[in-house]
């Protein structure tokens, strides 16, 4: 039985660079096979479309993962339901390494994600049960720029075991890393969640967070970027090695472009936040994003032969307003809950990844060959998460009789 420790005696630093590691499983488990895609359809013979499936039911498989892991954490702790996490992880990802059909892959690429959402929720809880408020966001903001390195480096992790050894190495190389990242949190993560004589439920603490009026704000705010994100993330082999006829060699530093603009975002993230609240920054990145996929649009719609370096540019600027975004976002919700925190941020995560499931999939079914099923999808969910915020803040404002959250 793990005893409680003080996150006190622990050195900040090592430990958001801890939780970081923990939180890039999710980026590597998402990029780092995306090269291999092609060579994974023909091996199973069945049609990419097929393949690219596989990433929809990872993120559907990742919320409920999230789900069920932030009530399990802020029931019995960090550590434990970290570690539960991890194994299916590992697990899972063996599994995927000996599959030799389609539903062998889906499937455990399903059991994957649940263990990599269980255990991934817990990061932002530990951030909250050690700080809050504007520490919080710094926190989560470093955070974010260490775990970023994983979605910049992932297609080239990816495209070099597969080049060196198959697209099946590929899966031994996440359950080599979480593997050696579940070592290194049980000898140095510390127990954070605050002991409380009072348990509560599952249900009732999802109730508590989605009832909560501002949290929904929140909430609405994250799942639709992260929609954006991942409208992106499905689209962008075929827009950029299909539509711009980029090399699978380019592809990965045209990706990891976007990286690096959310890295630099996230440092000026840092910066503001000694000036301004978390929930100011966060409108601000929305209205960033909400331009330039207007801009975008039109500039398709006005352009009969998009040029890549506006296009990437575009992506670029959209991209890397979610460190603006999300980063603010969780801190802004989990600031409301300060005892069920890791529920707060799977409702978040998992609404998230959601979102990103069902417009990955809106941009497969719409596609046409041309950039408009991306880059709409994108706008549109930039342009919703920013207005149903803003209606439900108002609503809180402008109605006396409802006080909870307002």
């Amino acid at each position: 039985m793990d005893r409680p420790r003080s996150a006190n005696t622990h050195n900040v630093a090592q430990l958001i660079l801890l939780l970081a590691g923990l939180t890039a499983i999710a980026p590597l488990a998402i990029d780092a096979y995306l090269p291999a895609m092609p060579l994974m359809a023909s091996e199973f013979a069945v049609s990419i479309h097929d393949i690219e499936l596989s990433l929809s039911l990872f993120l559907a498989g990742f919320a409920v993962g999230q789900l069920t892991g932030g009530p399990l954490s802020d029931h019995f702790g960090r550590r434990r339901v970290i570690f539960v996490g991890l194994t299916l992880f590992c697990i899972a990802s063996m599994g995927i390494v000996l599959s030799h059909t389609l539903y062998g892959l889906w499937i455990w690429r399903v059991i994957q994600a649940i263990g990599g959402g269980m255990a991934i929720v817990n990061s932002s809880a530990v951030i909250r049960d050690i700080s809050s408020g504007r520490d919080s966001a710094r926190y989560l903001s470093h955070m974010a720029i260490i775990m970023m390195i994983a979605p910049l480096i992932a297609p080239l992790i990816g495209t070099l075991c597969l080049y060196l050894a198959g697209w099946h190495s590929i899966f031994i190389v996440l359950f080599v890393y979480a593997l050696l990242i579940g070592l290194l949190l049980h000898r140095l993560l510390p127990e954070t969640r605050q002991i409380s004589t009072h348990k509560t439920s599952a249900l009732r603490r999802y109730i508590e967070v989605l009832s909560h009026r501002k949290a929904l704000a929140y909430l609405a705010a994250q799942s639709f970027t992260y929609g954006g994100l991942f409208s992106f993330i499905t689209a962008s082999p075929s827009v950029y090695m299909v539509y711009f006829g980029v090399s699978a060699s380019v592809y990965p530093f045209l990706f990891g472009i976007n990286v690096v603009m959310m890295i630099v975002v996230n440092r000026i993230n840092v910066r503001l936040l000694l000036f301004y609240d978390p929930p100011c920054l966060l409108r601000l990145g929305q209205i960033i994003q909400v331009i330039t996929g207007v801009l975008m649009l039109m500039y398709i719609l006005i352009s009969p032969d998009p040029s890549l370096s506006m296009i990437v540019f575009g992506i670029m600027i959209f991209i890397g307003s979610q460190a603006l975004i999300v980063s603010n976002a969780i801190a802004s919700t989990v600031e409301f809950f300060p005892r069920s925190s890791a529920t707060a941020t799977a409702v978040l995560g998992s609404f998230g990844f959601l979102s990103g499931a069902a417009s990955g999939l809106l941009v497969s079914s719409l596609g046409d060959g041309s950039l408009w099923p991306m880059i709409t999808v994108m706008t549109g969910c930039a342009v919703s998460g920013l207005t149903l915020k803003t209606l439900i803040l108002r609503s809180c404002r402008n109605n006396p009789q409802i006080k909870n959250g307002c």
